[in-house]
């Protein structure tokens, strides 16, 4: 079985299920089972939750012995503006034309804000380029995908500028240098390998879990590739064949998994008990 990373499941798990719907804290119970449906032992699940609640990400609560955990504002945040791109109908597409620039100045004691901003810049598709030079294709809505990190930025932290390629001066040998291409390729065709396969769908017990895998590796997938334009791509380009699993997959466990995630959260305190397939 690929291996997945807590963190990203439990983020796919909420941003999926929670974010956007009107339900309250998830028992942790649950999302043990979801997980270890993927091949995460509860240790490991219990482990991420707590440094989620430690990076503000998620709260903890407890209904009697019951150990609860709901997304944070700053959580919900995070997860509403990534939703923007998860569902969007041209995810590998760059957003206008041009370049954006942002270079950045964080002080050594806020290490903690640097990397929540280095992670949001590589969402968005950032790269850098040079020492405190960072690059993306397209016009980045800057102020947007920062807004949950507005209140811990000084106001001169981040500049960030919008330029255009000058003649003379060609750009790919930038971007071939920040972007490594051929590795990007790669992660697309391991997508669909997995995705494409008509098994997949029993890839775990539950398809709760399945669909939980699936936009976990979805996630992974749209952090590696940064939407370049296409005039650095061939025709055999798998981003629209990605797409298009995605979507079919998606579908496919939507009404069961809906129904697996409803009955959990309508549940009393037991051990999730998931329908088998």
């Amino acid at each position: 079985m690929r291996r997945r990373q807590p963190k990203q499941l439990l983020l796919a798990f909420f941003g999926e299920h929670v974010v956007d719907a009107p339900v309250g804290p998830i028992r942790a119970s649950t999302l043990i089972g979801v997980l270890e449906g993927a091949g995460v032992a509860a240790p490991a699940t219990r482990a991420t939750l707590d440094r989620l609640v430690h990076s503000g990400m998620l709260a903890r609560s407890r209904s009697g012995r019951e150990i609860l955990f709901s997304l944070t504002e700053h959580g919900t945040a995070v997860l509403r503006e990534a939703t923007h791109r998860v569902r969007g109908p041209r995810p590998f597409d760059p957003q206008g034309t041009g370049w954006t620039l942002v270079t950045f100045s964080i002080p050594e004691n806020q290490r903690m804000l640097r990397h929540r901003l280095r992670s949001t810049l590589t969402w968005e598709g950032f790269a850098p380029i040079r020492d405190g030079l960072w690059l993306a294709p397209g016009e980045v809505d800057l102020a947007g995908s920062l807004g949950p990190l507005r209140q811990d930025l000084s106001s001169h932290a981040v500049v960030a500028f919008h330029a255009r390629e000058l003649p003379g001066f060609a750009i790919g040998e930038s971007v071939r240098a920040a972007w490594d291409i051929e590795a990007i390729r790669r992660e697309h065709l391991a997508f669909i390998e997995v995705w494409d396969d008509p098994a997949a769908a029993s890839l775990a017990p539950s398809a709760l879990t399945v669909r939980t895998m699936l936009v976990a590796d979805w996630l992974k997938l749209l952090r590696a590739d940064p939407r370049l334009p296409r005039e650095f791509m061939d025709e055999q380009w798998p981003a629209t064949r990605s797409a298009e699993v995605y979507r079919r997959m998606h579908e496919q466990l939507a009404q069961e998994s809906a129904a697996e995630f409803t009955a959990q959260v309508t549940r009393g305190g037991a051990r999730p008990r998931f329908m088998s397939r």
